[in-house]
């Protein structure tokens, strides 16, 4: 083999390399990017706990999508969607009378919705948060601080900030599970 052969192979090496490396490190990017993007909060959340080491924040994260993002979500019934609207406008009508009740109830209700709707039973709290985390990370805050609060108490403005908190994913639980039920009926119709 000539010297101009064997330089052109080293050169082709190299280029192959360097692109296979720029390859990895921009779909490393992404998916730093697609984890900030997916889990919001909850990534900074995963950070904090790791001392801002991202790298372990994002391995934790990315192992949570791998356990719970293939979790099939069932819709609600009509009739249960509505039965659990009609438990959470009672706990909050409640909440003047019974502040610790109320939340009690509310976050049973969380749980109880979110077992409906396929999630792990609320008597695996923390399992149910993962997968809550995975496929609701906007809200994910707001049950989190009701189940702290139910669970501890505080006073009579921190239990109604919790029981706001939690009902933004109430809402998306029941809600939803009624849009998602409604299109299914639409695309049969």
């Amino acid at each position: 083999m000539s010297t101009g052969v064997m330089i052109l192979i080293v050169i082709a090496v190299v280029v192959v390399l360097g692109v296979a490396a720029l390859a990895l490190r921009t779909r490393g990017a992404q998916g730093s990017r697609g984890l900030k993007r997916r889990f919001g909060p909850e990534y900074e959340r995963a950070v904090a706990r790791h001392d801002g080491d991202t790298k372990a924040a994002e391995h934790e994260l990315a192992q949570l999508v791998e356990r719970h993002g293939g979790l099939k979500k069932r819709a609600l019934d009509p009739a249960d969607a509505e039965r659990f609207e009609t438990r959470w406008a009672a706990a909050q009508e409640h909440f003047v009378d019974a502040p610790r009740e109320a939340v009690a109830e509310a976050e049973r209700l969380l749980a109880e919705a979110a077992a409906a709707r396929g999630f792990p039973a609320g008597d695996r709290y923390e399992e149910q948060l993962e997968a809550l985390a995975v496929h609701h990370a906007p809200h994910v805050q707001g049950y989190r601080h009701l189940h702290h609060v139910a669970r501890n108490g505080s006073d009579t403005e921190e239990m109604r900030a919790a029981l706001l908190e939690g009902r933004s994913l109430f809402e998306e639980l029941v809600g939803g599970s009624r849009r998602t039920s409604e299109r299914t009926h639409a695309g049969r119709s």
